[in-house]
Parts: C-alpha cells; structure tokens; sequence
C-alpha cells in the first residue's frame, strides 16, 4: 500500500511540474503576441484619434530609443527602401577628428589657415577651372592632419554683382582643394570661408542624434471649460502617457504628452514650444565662436584674385564636372542648364500663369514666393481666409486671367505660430487630392524644420512626397511640379545647434538624391543665396527671391 502510494504521489508530482511548464509557456506566448499586435498596430496606424498610450520602447538597441519615444527607428522598411536608405546615409556621411574629445587649441583656426590659387600668374580665360588649394591649422598655428571642416566658397566681381559658387574637395589630411569654373570675363575675387571647423561638426551630429527633441513643440488641448497644454515631437522622453497622432495615410509619426484630465481627440492647435538650452558643455560651446569659427574667412596667401579674359575661340566648352548650377551676372540668375527668362512686368507674370492653379506647399521659405507674386502683381488679390499672418492657408486669385494661388504650410514639425489641428496637413495627402493637368503647377520646399532630427526622419517624409508625387504624374504627366532648395542662412552661436547650414546641406543633398529622375524641376535656391553678395538670411533679400521666381516660371512656361 504504501509503494503503491508513492507511485501515484510521484504521478502527481510529475503532472504539477508539466502543468507548471505548460502555463508558463502560453504566458510566454501571450506576451509575445501582445507585443507584437501592439507593434503592427502602430505601424499600421491602427490607432487613430491619438489613442492613450503607455509605450514601453525600452527593446530599442538605439540610445535615442532607450530615452525617447521614437518611432523612425522602428520603421519596416521593404528590402529598396532599406538599401535606399543605407545608401543616402553614406552619400552625407562625414569625416571627422579621429577621436571623440579633441582640444580646443587643437581644432581648426581660420586666422591661422590659409588658401593659395594655383598657376595665379597663368593667363585665364572663360571656360577655364581655377583650382585653390586650402591648408588648414589649429589655433597654436600647426598643420591639421585630418579633414572633415566645412568649407563655404566663392568667386565675385563685385562691379559686375556677379558670383558664383565652387566645388570643395576634401582630401582628409588638412588640405582642400577647390574648383571654380570660369564663367564671366573680368576681375575675379575668390572667398573661402570655414563654416564650421570638424570638431564643432562632430558635436552637431551628436546632437542630432542624442537630441532630436531640443526644439520641441506643444498643443492646446481643450473641453469646456477645461485646458490644458502639453509638450509635443516626433521623439519624447518617456515619462508619462502618450498620445498618437501617426498619420493613417503616410504612416508619419508625431506624439504630445496626454493630458491629465482630457482625451486625446480634444487636441486644438500645434505650436513651437521653444529651444532647449544649456545642450553643450563648456569644451563643446567652444567650438561655436561668433567670428572665431562661425562664418571666418580664411585669408588667401598670395593674390586672392584673378583676371579672366575673354573666349578666345568662340564655343569654347565648360569643364562640365565643375559647372555650378548658375551663377550671378549683373545680379541677374543665368542658369547653366536650362533658359531662364527675365519676367520683370506684372503683365509677363500674369501672362505665364494665365488659367493656372498654383500650389504652393512648404515652410516660410516657399511663402516668401506666394508673398513676391501677390505683392507684384496687383490683379492677385487675396482672398481672406482668417488664417494667422505667417501661417495660412492663403488663397489670391485673378479672377479675369482666371489664376488661383494657394499657400499651405508642411506638416509637423513645423516651427510656426499657433496652426489649428485641422490645418495640420501632409504633403503627401495634400498631393493625392489634386487632379493636376497642363494648367496645374506645383511648388514645394520642406527641409529647415526636419534640420534638428536624425535624417531617417526627412527621408521618411521624403519618400511618402516622393511617392504622392509619383501618383500624381502617372495620372495626369502634364503637371509642372518644381521643388527650391535649402538655402544658406545667417549663423550664430545658438542658431547654429538648431539650424546650421550642415543640417540644411545635408538634408538637401538627401533631397536631390531622393528626386533624381522624375520628371520635375529644381530652382536651386541654395547656389543662388550662396553665390549672392548680400549677407546670408534664412529668408533671402528680395533680389534673390525675384531670381528664383524667374526660374520659377521659366520651368512653368519655358517657351
């Protein structure tokens, strides 16, 4: 009896043991599932109306991830999207100091660095490279060993109000060399300038991906008698519930912080919130010196001039690896690879856009153009939509040359005044809406607010516009679609953290590289603000803007 007994305790025994290893694996299951519903369900843009979240990022092998709740590392991307991708993060990858922490005496000097034009006594002429080489020295004056310095560089005759820009070549030992094509005959002056030395480049790409959130934006949300506003961006730090207003069409991610005592649906308005401060360390802040190494020439040594003569046989041709995309004559944009037409009358604008609808979409940038056309043309009148002055939408029309013009600002991130949650608009969304047709032109411009974040998150925006763009042209390929550029803009020392013209630079090459091969048009703003006289601006002079409305309708009407 009691062997008997044992046995079946034994039996018992083995049974809890197997029940206990079968729960734990169906929790094990469970879990994962759960986890995985909750992953395709943002993907999927399966939460809408900015559903309450409480996201566990915590499995991001990403630093950024392990602090922030962000959703462009968690992108499934198909095998060419992913192949794309690699490949537009190697074309902007940069050279930098060989380690994490150089000294401030040891980084790049404008004032002790110096450029020299090669063959300066040759006899030049029209259609000729000059080439200048850039040596660059630390701040005790001794040769650098390693590149990774950005260089912004020029040749102007200032009687003429002609310029262009040059082509930098960084050999990644100290020295630089640059190309100039020759364009115009007369007295020439080259201008080389350090933008920033490599190590203040190495402290913006930490920044950029330690701190995607260092502008960071807020929403109104409201229900009665009750408001409340809370912090809004792409990434956030995680520390309470979370609201998701992801895009269902484009998949685009953007989050604010819920709020305590309302829902997400009562969300009204999106505004810029402000600037982190204190981002850098002392070492760090060192490193962005107003006229110490923020925008310093760099002196030549020898003449920083040079006579060019005159073709000497006519049809010479241009050394087309160097051929800038135009250049200034007489403070007038000629375009190196297309007609350019001068439209200086009211009458020559409104006879281009004769029966036209014009989109135009994008940041202030872009604004300014809607601004430049209803300004000079008294017949576009605007039509008052009550939208804030520097927001939109804006609407001007001609009703006799039956002309329609409409402005609408990018969505999040966009560091405009107060914009209701109903105008927040895509791009992508905005294209897939219109029919387009031979009297349909679209104009577009979006990188300035996307300077901040890691670039998956421009190239995401730019694939889903791309993609937009695509659909539209396939249905009707009579649609004149043009894209401006980034431009060059006034640098400091706090500006340059948020909006450097390396954050611009890269992002616009990102986007020429993205847009190449379809059938669109580039005014390209950031050769035009470059190669220009006046000082940088994030809004260029009226004289450039007329330039690049001029190219703006030549691609419109080029015949």
């Amino acid at each position: 009896m009691l062997a008997y007994l044992q046995k079946m305790w034994c039996t018992f025994y083995r049974l809890q043991i197997c029940f206990v290893v079968i729960f734990l694996l169906v929790v094990l299951v469970l879990v994962s599932n759960i986890h995985l519903a909750e992953h395709l369900n943002h993907r999927m843009g399966l939460e809408p109306g900015g559903a309450d979240l409480h996201r566990d990022t915590a499995r991001s092998l990403s630093p950024v991830n392990r602090k922030h709740n962000c959703d462009f590392q968690l992108q499934i991307l198909s095998k060419s999207e992913s192949e794309e991708q690699k490949s537009l993060l190697k074309m902007v990858a940069w050279p930098g100091p060989p380690h994490a922490k150089i000294e401030f005496m040891k980084s790049t000097d404008a004032a002790h660095s110096h450029f020299v034009i090669l063959q300066s006594k040759s006899s030049f002429k029209v259609g000729d490279v000059l080439e200048v080489l850039v040596r660059v020295h630390d701040f005790e004056g001794n040769p650098k060993h390693y590149g990774g310095d950005y260089l912004q560089t020029r040749i102007h005759s200032p009687l003429l109000k002609a310029g262009a820009v040059g082509t930098v070549l960084d050999h990644q030992n100290g020295f630089y060399s640059v190309y100039f094509a020759l364009l115009w005959p007369g007295r020439l002056t080259v201008s080389v300038v350090l933008v920033h030395p490599s190590e203040g480049i190495q402290v913006l790409q930490r920044l950029r991906e330690d701190k995607p959130d260092r502008v960071y934006f807020k929403s109104l949300f409201r229900s009665g008698d009750i408001s409340e506003t809370t912090i809004c961006n792409v990434c956030l730090p995680k520390k309470q519930p979370i609201c998701n207003y992801t895009d269902l069409n484009t998949g685009e991610p953007w989050f604010c912080y819920k709020p305590d005592k309302l829902s997400c649906s009562s969300r009204v308005n999106h505004a810029k919130g402000g600037y982190m401060k204190n981002l850098l360390t002392l070492h760090d802040s060192m490193f962005f010196q107003s006229d110490v190494n923020i925008k310093v020439p760099i002196m030549a040594s020898g003449p920083d001039t040079v006579t060019v003569h005159p073709w000497k046989v006519k049809g010479t041709s241009f050394h087309l690896k160097f051929l800038p995309s135009g250049y200034y004559y007489r403070d007038q944009w000629r375009s190196g690879r297309s007609t350019l037409w001068q439209f200086d009358k009211p009458s020559d604008i409104t006879d281009c856009l004769q029966g036209k609808v014009v989109h135009f979409f994008g940041d202030s940038t872009i604004r300014q153009w809607f601004e430049y056309l209803t300004d000079v043309v008294s017949d576009l009148k605007p039509f008052d939509l009550g939208s804030p002055k520097n927001v939109g939408p804006f609407l001007a029309v001609d009703v006799d040359r039956n002309i329609m013009l409409k402005f609408r600002c990018h969505g999040p991130p966009i560091r405009f005044s107060t914009v209701s949650s109903n105008e927040l608009r895509y791009i992508a969304n905005e294209l897939d809406g219109i029919v387009g047709g031979k009297n349909t032109v679209v104009a577009m411009t979006i990188w300035s607010h996307f300077s901040t974040f890691p670039v998956e998150v421009y190239i995401r925006r730019l694939r889903n516009i791309r993609a937009a763009l695509l659909r539209l042209l396939e249905r009707s390929p009579d649609t004149a679609v043009i894209i401006r550029s980034a431009n060059v803009q006034e640098l400091g020392p706090e500006v340059s953290l948020f909006n450097s013209d390396w954050f611009s630079l890269q992002l616009d090459t990102v986007m020429r590289a993205m847009f190449s091969g379809l059938h669109i048009k580039i005014v390209d703003a950031w050769e035009m603000s470059l190669a220009h006289y006046l000082p940088h601006a994030l809004h260029p002079d009226r004289s450039i803007v007329k330039n690049q409305i001029d190219e703006f309708l030549s691609f419109v009407c080029p015949n």
